[in-house]
């Protein structure tokens, strides 16, 4: 390799680097491709799940505020500003995490109830950021590299239903159907390709291309539907407290709750960034400062009418496949999002691509978020006492999550925090790493 060629290597890890416009732009837009369908699905289920029907002005507006206030997140963290931000190429995204909180809140206490509780529960998270230095011992690679993978092998199953049509097709004959699978695989095959016989920027923007090319066979095959770009407005502006604004106690029981969720994912989002970028571990400073901005985002966008964000696991994945960690790509993907979010008919032009287009890329990247927590993993020395503590924390996470019905006599709340997989792998591995004596000179881990 050339000194030049080695230069560059050097200066896409460092996150302060900012590569000409024509790289950086097609670079976030596909950070963006990456989480833009995770990013609006829980406000059409939480939508749905309040009554609101598909189309609905109240439901587009949810959509509009998704991907608003992913954006504007996204920029406390990427930008930042005084303690605020782990000023890293962390992508921000609606929470999936939320929803089974969100759902019997809007079902038994209405929007305004959930929309307080995600005000109050973002400003918990956000003071969660102070304490996060200090409870830093809790996260060695064994428990950060166990929740970034069990991350990755939660979503893996979200992947090959987008590939497979999406789970509105779910039980109904064209779900799997050979069209779908069609255009997954382009997407896989192109990225795979281009990332391994493309060289220069080209092969950093695999995934995009691979993506465009599902795009334009689902254009040939006649499975882009433009009519939603023809009904979509071209303006709109967020407005506070649309739903309301009530304290519900439950309600801000589970979102709290779930905020220690997020947090420790976002935890493990930083320090596979750095990792997987930058072949680092993070700082208490990135790790202070994303655990503000990811609380500051919730509570902002919960007062106008956006639902709860977290770190987007997934980005991580694109970091790792694409070698940028520059945070300026990430910002402007994040000045898509807030532009899709203002005017509809991008969106909705965005909206457009078939989901198994999104399947193709998604199946890629949520693979390489588990890589990535097996790479953190590697850290750990594997003794008879990391070993009981990884088995354990993964079995009964995924096993609960697996078999929900294991828990079918416990009050719904508790049920719906247990079968998340992330909750109890998270909290047993905490907890089992600061109970069990450490043996064979763990103390340095």
């Amino acid at each position: 390799m050339s000194n030049d060629a080695t230069t560059l290597a050097e200066k896409l890890r460092d996150p302060d680097f900012v590569p000409p416009l024509s790289q950086a732009v097609p670079l976030g837009i596909q950070h963006v491709l990456a989480m833009f369908v995770s990013n609006f699905t829980p406000a059409i289920i939480v939508g749905l799940a309040a009554g609101y029907s598909f189309g609905s002005p109240d439901l587009v507006f949810l959509i509009q505020m998704s991907m608003l206030f992913a954006g504007i997140a996204t920029l406390f963290q990427t930008i930042g500003f005084g303690p605020v931000g782990g000023r890293l190429p962390i992508m921000q995204g609606t929470s999936f995490a939320f929803i089974p909180i969100m759902i019997p809140i809007v079902k038994t206490a209405g929007m305004g109830a959930l929309f307080g509780g995600i005000v109050v529960g973002g400003i918990f998270h956000f003071f969660l950021g102070r304490v996060i230095g200090k409870i830093r011992h809790w996260f060695p690679p064994l428990v950060t590299g166990l929740v970034v993978l069990t991350i990755g092998l939660s979503l893996i199953p979200v992947g090959i239903e987008y590939a497979a049509g999406g789970v509105p097709l779910k039980g109904k004959p064209g779900f799997g159907g050979f069209d779908h699978w069609f255009l997954a695989i382009v997407v896989i095959v192109v990225t795979m390709g281009v990332k391994f016989y493309v060289k220069g920027v080209l092969a950093s923007a695999a995934v995009l291309i691979g993506i465009l090319a599902g795009y334009l066979c689902g254009v040939a095959m006649g499975m882009v539907n433009f009519a939603g770009v023809a009904r979509a407005g071209w303006f709109e502006v967020p407005v506070p407290f649309k739903y309301g604004f009530e304290f519900n106690i439950a309600a801000v029981v589970g979102m709290c709750a779930m905020a220690v969720v997020s947090a420790i994912e976002t935890v493990g989002d930083v320090s596979g960034i750095t990792k997987g970028g930058a072949g680092r571990e993070a700082t208490e400073k990135e790790l202070q400062g994303a655990t503000y901005a990811d609380g500051l985002g919730t509570a902002v966008a919960g007062v106008f009418g956006g639902l709860p964000n977290t770190s987007f696991s997934q980005n991580v994945g694109l970091i790792a496949i694409t070698g940028v960690m520059s945070r300026f790509v990430v910002t402007l993907g994040a000045c898509f999002l807030i532009l899709c979010g203002l005017v509809p008919k991008i969106g909705a032009l965005v909206a457009s691509m078939p989901i198994a287009v999104l399947g193709g890329g998604v199946i890629v990247m949520f693979g390489m978020v588990a890589a990535a927590g097996l790479s953190m993993l590697a850290d750990v020395k594997w003794n008879q006492r990391n070993m009981l503590i990884f088995a354990v924390s993964l079995s009964v996470g995924l096993g609960l999550k697996a078999v929900p019905e294991a828990l079918q006599y416990l009050p719904v709340d508790l049920k719906n925090l247990l079968v998340t997989g992330l909750l109890p792998v998270a909290f047993l591995a905490i907890l089992l790493h600061m109970l069990l004596p450490k043996i064979d000179g763990d103390a340095a881990e």
